[in-house]
């Protein structure tokens, strides 16, 4: 704690100085954290998206075998775990 009381600045001049540069810093660390949370957030949503449209289209392909169907569903489930394992890294 005696370090960081050494490393104040005597004059009110260079004390503003630092205390607008670490006010500078923790915004920019905010709206770091917020543009992660955004992307997350739009990957969940993807996801969610995703899970519903595969589960309604396996409905339909046992209900009546539809090929186009079939190949639609592997494409989203591809797609869909390759999304999960980028929102896991």
């Amino acid at each position: 704690m005696t370090d960081a009381a050494d490393q104040l600045p005597d004059d009110l001049a260079s004390a503003h100085a630092m205390i607008l540069a670490e006010r500078a810093a923790r915004r920019e660390a905010e709206a770091v954290a917020a543009r992660a949370q955004a992307v997350n957030s739009h990957s969940d949503a993807l996801i969610a998206r995703l899970r519903l449209e595969i589960g309604k289209l396996k409905r339909d392909i046992h209900g009546s075998r539809s090929e186009r169907k079939a190949r639609l569903l592997e494409q989203m489930e591809l797609q869909l775990e390759e999304l999960e394992a980028d929102a896991g890294e």
